[in-house]
């Protein structure tokens, strides 16, 4: 779960913090979960973990939705393989550089499965907001692939 808070919050310290939070609310809210089979444990608290993050962000002002610099990153084109070199380490360092806008519909688009209407209500923002932070993200990620 470590990983998972890392991949919203940059600041190690701020992810460990965070995590506890998540831990805290999961134990707090216990008598609220119902079993549904395998997984379902851990999926429920993965979703708390990242309510968690979003929290912590949305506490931290941390949500700034960049509308501009699309236009640098336009015309990248992606090496396939270049994701496959790389370690996971190396990877997160990557999310990382990503603005904290960008980041985080990125790690909800991709990781978490979430579509741009349901992020879009996770974030207070429209699905078209959504929809353009996940371009801009994928574009700034793939410059910084072919710089890598």
């Amino acid at each position: 779960m470590m990983i998972l808070c890392l991949r919203y919050i940059s600041d190690k310290e701020d992810a460990k913090e965070v995590l506890h939070d998540a831990f805290c609310n999961f134990f707090k809210n216990l008598d609220r979960f119902e079993y549904k089979g395998e997984g379902s444990t851990k999926a429920w608290l993965k979703k708390i973990v990242v309510n968690q993050c979003l929290m912590h962000l949305r506490s931290r002002k941390q949500f700034i939705f960049n509308e501009g610099e699309i236009e640098k990153y336009e015309d990248v084109v992606m090496d396939e393989t270049a994701l496959d070199k790389m370690s996971v380490k190396e990877i997160m360092a990557l999310i990382h550089t990503l603005p904290a806008g960008y980041r985080t519909v990125f790690n909800l688009y991709i990781f978490e499965g979430k579509g741009h209407k349901e992020i879009a209500q996770m974030l207070g923002i429209t699905e078209n907001t959504s929809k353009s932070q996940l371009h801009k993200a994928r574009a700034m990620m793939q410059q910084k692939l072919l710089h890598h």
